[in-house]
């Protein structure tokens, strides 16, 4: 089957759009219009994260071509990927990735300064990851359920020293089939799997850094 042409964007407060077999789910041919889903994920912080003196440069996730796209992709079956017709994010998978982690650590008030790779702040460790998968899973369920696979890697800075590295797996069961509902199951796996990062990064920063004192 051939990838989805361009079409007409516009917004809309919802979406009746089921998950039927075959290319129901794949692009078409016709100019259909599109729906964006536009998460805007809020991550509370945890008062049991430390509060720390040191600063965080973040790096956008790598991801395989097929992952780091805005169409947002259902597995009906193992082995076999497809994406929901009619509908995007907002955002490439990556940036909605980098964009969540990067809030949660801003609003957190645990950290004096963390900024993008490459924004030049001094920064003392460095936040590297790679998304490795980002879509609606099956899984032999009657419904999805988001699934986002991290794995992040935190550095010092300064001689590249691999501090720690974790794989973060989130599967967040949708309420049914419906993509709005599968929308809504992403925002909630990417508010977890925001949470566990960004507490993971300053516990364990901060481990090293007393070590290191």
């Amino acid at each position: 089957m051939k990838p989805m042409r361009s079409a007409t964007l516009f917004l809309a407060a919802s979406l009746s759009v089921t998950l039927l077999a075959g290319c129901s789910v794949l692009g078409s041919k016709q100019r259909d219009p599109v729906t964006i889903y536009a998460p805007e994920v809020k991550v509370a912080a945890d008062p049991a994260w430390p509060s720390v003196a040191w600063q965080l440069s973040v790096s956008k996730p790598t991801a395989a071509r097929i992952v780091d796209s805005a169409r947002i992709s259902v597995r009906p079956v193992p082995g076999e990927l497809q994406v929901y017709k009619g509908v995007s994010w907002s955002q490439p998978s990556t940036d909605l990735v980098e964009t969540t982690v990067l809030r949660a650590l801003e609003d957190s008030g645990k950290i004096p300064a963390v900024a993008r790779a490459g924004s030049g702040v001094r920064a003392d460790y460095k936040l590297v990851m790679d998304l490795r998968r980002y879509e609606a899973d099956y899984a032999g369920n009657a419904v999805p359920a988001a699934t986002i696979e991290l794995t992040a890697k935190l550095l010092h800075a300064t001689d590249q020293r691999i501090v720690a590295s974790r794989t973060f797996l989130q599967a967040e069961p949708a309420a049914g089939t419906e993509v709005v509902q599968v929308a809504a199951a992403f925002d909630r796996a990417l508010e977890k799997v925001g949470s566990q990062l960004v507490g993971w990064v300053l516990t364990t920063g901060e481990a090293d850094a007393r070590a290191k004192r």
